[in-house]
């Protein structure tokens, strides 16, 4: 029982012809054949029914099968085909035992099973045991030749017969020596084998290149049982190494595969069912390309749930990965070699094309990865360039010599990294990728060479801006005859510098002249943009210049002083001046004048709008300069102000001058009027005649000059204290109210003051004590002149006087 716990009988073929592929895969995986490739044999036996088979088979083979009870009778014992493993024999031996041929229980016209299940044996088996009993051998009729008919009429089915090894059991052997029995047998197989039909191809084909021919005897089992076994355990030794040179199955071929012996049976039974002829080489191509396939999709399968795969494929998601194509070609390598090691035993070609196929289904997997992974080497590389051509530039050095030298550098940093990341198995071309990496540096160097050379023009036409706008501004807001001259100056000068440091620092970009050239005078027309600008905003702002120098002359003296109207200015030629200038105004801003172009804008202004009158002929006078919409010799570019605007403007300017004319001529009569207190000289002439006598009486008696002396000055204080020109100003009534208020007040500050001052002790230094009334009121005279500054009059109101400021003691 402990030599048989290893056979794992299993019923292959049941009575009916059911293939139990189920049975035959378990017992596969229990035998472990699969892992055997080519180092595997195949037995099978058969023979008439009941002639001790599997009998023979459990003493050879160690197996279990089921035997004949002989106590109950000779009868069928094994129904279909049955399979063991042959116990303790190397290589890994499989045995097959047939159902027995000519038996009661099918019939004798049922001969279907027996043709099958043989042609089905010689299909799969190396060696093929044919059991007979002794006493048949000479006999025409007995139960060998049929099976031997059978086994050769089925062998001619096969367009390439492997060579089997056919063993002949000679079972109960009689005292007739071996070797008498041997040549009559052999002679019957040989006329067996020449009587059996044959295709053309193989009609002079001997036996011998088909089979492999052995004879041997065994005796009795049932009355020689020692011996019977004693020569079985000489014959089991025959089947160690039997695939070996030289062993029983040595010169085999056309062996298929362990790993594709499943499949093979089930398809060799499947065309022996269905009566087809049985093309052994196309089966094998069959079951190679069968059985290749499924090793191939099991190695992918296996290689798609590969932790190492998964951990790569998923560290690939977010970065680099260093190795990528070292280690994804190690593993696509171990999946071949898998491969190859299961089906090496197949077809070649067929185990080749699946391989193939096999590789291109890996590299297929693994595309999408590495396509990411050299997206991430191009976005690195790219940043890691951006980045570095940034400290380059920051670092002082030209840009065109950074650009070179980063794009050098991580160019052949990018190949590395693809070399890095190249599988070797796949025979893809990295070049458009390079070339798309490439495209973006170039991209890249062109996008910061744009915003470099932006930056650069616009840091010079800020400078510009700043060096032009402000001075223009001021220069033009001035308006004289040196205006342009002076703007002129500015704008070369400046340009020039600009345009000088800006071509410095454009030589490190290395372009072309032409395109040097072309920013270079970008940024000097920028520069007359920034002049013309500000010209046409000043000069949209005219008829205010004009004004605003018209007031500004007008209303001050040559120091700048506010000019107060006191009837000695001459206004007609203050007017005069004033508009002048501001007519200079309006030339300076009619028209831009950087090219140095003569013009005759400012005479023609003067002629036709100030000296109009001075020298024109009746023929003359009748052309207006001024009625034309251009200058002469003044292009329409260049015209800000057109002849009839600069007439308009005139027009407007003088309108809104002439408020302020009048004005300062009724102040200048307003100030001779106020400063006018004398009589007319005819009533000075009067008072002369008719106050004679009083005069007279006044020097005859000159205390009354005394008192009208000191009237005086009492009047003169009052006057002073209370303002009376100043109140009058407002008008009549208004002043007669304002000093009504008044008077009291300051007449009783003035007694009261005179009072003080008649109480003050006497000084020791007398020449600082008032010495007479009149000095005393020249005192106080000065006094109330500076306080009355003090006074606040109100428009509609009384007028409130602060206290008068008392006189410190000396």
């Amino acid at each position: 029982m402990d030599k048989e716990a290893g056979c794992c009988s299993t019923h292959l073929i049941e009575g009916d012809g059911t293939f139990n592929a189920q049975g035959l895969d378990d017992f596969i995986k229990q035998v472990k054949l699969a892992e055997c490739g080519l180092s595997y044999a195949v037995v099978a036996i058969m023979g008439p029914q009941s002639s001790g088979k599997s009998t023979l088979l459990n003493n050879l083979f160690y197996t279990n099968f089921k035997e004949m009870d002989a106590y109950r009778g000779r009868s069928q014992t094994t129904k279909g085909i049955w399979m063991a493993r042959c116990v303790g024999i190397e290589p890994c031996t499989i045995v097959m035992d047939l159902e027995g041929t000519d038996g009661r229980e099918r019939g004798e016209d049922d001969t279907a099973f027996e043709k099958q299940s043989a042609l089905f044996a010689l299909a799969v088996s190396d060696i093929v045991l044919i059991n007979m009993w002794c006493h048949d051998i000479g006999r025409e009729q007995a139960a060998n030749k049929p099976l031997l008919k059978t086994v050769f009429q089925v062998m001619l089915r096969l367009f390439s017969p492997r060579k089997t090894t056919l063993m002949f059991v000679i079972r109960d052997k009689t005292r007739t020596p071996l070797e008498n029995l041997e040549p009559v047998l052999r002679e019957d197989i040989q006329k067996i084998w020449d009587s059996v039909p044959k295709p053309e191809a193989h009609k002079q084909t001997p036996l011998s290149e088909f089979f492999n021919v052995e004879v041997v005897a065994l005796s009795s089992f049932e009355e020689k049982e020692e011996q019977f076994k004693e020569q079985v355990a000489n014959l089991r030794q025959r089947f160690f190494h039997s695939i070996a040179p030289n062993g029983l199955a040595g010169d085999r071929r056309e062996v298929v595969p362990a790993s594709g012996f499943s499949f093979s049976a089930q398809q060799i039974w499947e065309v022996i069912k269905e009566n087809k002829d049985l093309d052994l080489p196309a089966h094998k191509v069959m079951v190679a390309t069968v059985r290749c396939e499924e090793i191939a999709n099991e190695k992918y399968s296996l290689f798609v749930i590969n932790q190492d795969w998964c951990d790569l494929e998923e560290a690939v998601q977010s970065h680099i990965v260093p190795g990528f194509g070292r280690k994804l070609s190690s593993m696509i390598d171990s999946c071949l070699s898998s491969y190859d090691e299961e089906a090496t035993y197949f077809e070649d070609s067929v185990r080749s094309a699946k391989r193939r196929q096999l590789e291109e289904k890996l590299i297929q997997l693994v595309q999408p990865t590495y396509q990411l992974m050299l997206e991430h080497i191009q976005l690195e590389t790219l940043d890691k360039f951006k980045k570095s051509l940034l400290d380059a530039l920051s670092g002082g050095l030209g840009f065109a010599n950074a650009a070179r030298d980063c794009t050098g550098s991580f160019i052949r940093i990018f190949e590395e990294q693809c070399k890095d990341a190249t599988i070797k198995q796949a025979d893809w071309d990295s070049a458009k990728i390079r070339d798309k990496f490439a495209r973006d540096i170039d991209s890249h160097i062109a996008e910061v060479r744009t915003a470099k050379l932006s930056e650069l023009n616009a840091l010079y036409e800020s400078k510009l801006k700043e060096a032009l706008d402000g001075p223009v501004g001021a220069l033009l807001e001035g308006g004289g005859d040196d205006t342009w001259p002076a703007i002129r100056k500015l704008f070369h000068h400046e340009t020039k510098t600009a345009v000088s440091e800006f071509s410095v620092s454009l030589s490190g970009f290395e372009m072309d002249e032409k395109t040097n050239e072309e920013i270079l005078l970008k940024l000097e027309n920028y520069a007359r943009g920034i002049v013309e600008g500000k010209t046409k905003e000043e000069a949209a702002k005219a008829l205010y210049r004009m004004k605003e120098r018209f007031t500004s002359l007008f209303n001050h003296d040559s120091d700048s002083m506010p000019r107060i109207w006191t009837g000695k200015e001459d206004i007609r030629a203050i007017t005069k001046t004033a508009r002048s200038s501001s007519l200079k105004l309006l030339s300076v801003l009619a028209a831009i004048r950087l090219d140095e172009d003569v013009d005759k804008i400012g005479d023609t202004l003067v002629l036709a709008l100030v000296d109009h009158k001075k020298g024109a002929s009746p023929s003359v006078s009748l052309r207006d300069p001024l009625a034309s919409s251009a200058w002469e010799e003044v292009p329409a570019t260049k015209t800000l102000i057109t002849p009839v605007q600069c007439k308009s403007l005139w027009s407007q300017f003088q309108r809104e001058t002439e408020y302020t004319i009048t004005q300062a001529i009724a102040s200048q009569e307003a100030n001779k009027r106020n400063n006018n207190w004398l009589p007319p000289p005819w009533a000075i002439a009067a008072l002369v005649i008719l106050g004679f006598n009083e005069f007279m009486t006044l020097l005859r008696n000159p205390l009354w000059l005394l008192v009208i002396f000191v009237g005086y000055l009492l009047s003169k204080a009052l006057w002073v204290q209370l303002d009376i020109s100043g109140e009058f100003r407002n008008g009549m009534l208004p002043g007669i109210l304002s000093l009504s208020t008044k008077f009291l007040p300051t007449v009783t500050n003035l007694l009261r003051k005179l009072a003080e001052e008649g109480q003050k002790p006497v000084s020791a230094n007398p020449q600082k004590t008032p010495s007479n009334p009149a000095h005393m009121l020249g005192s106080y005279q000065g006094v109330e002149s500076s306080t009355g500054s003090s006074n606040v009059t109100m428009e509609n109101g009384p007028e409130y006087t602060s206290p008068p400021r008392h006189v410190k003691e000396q």
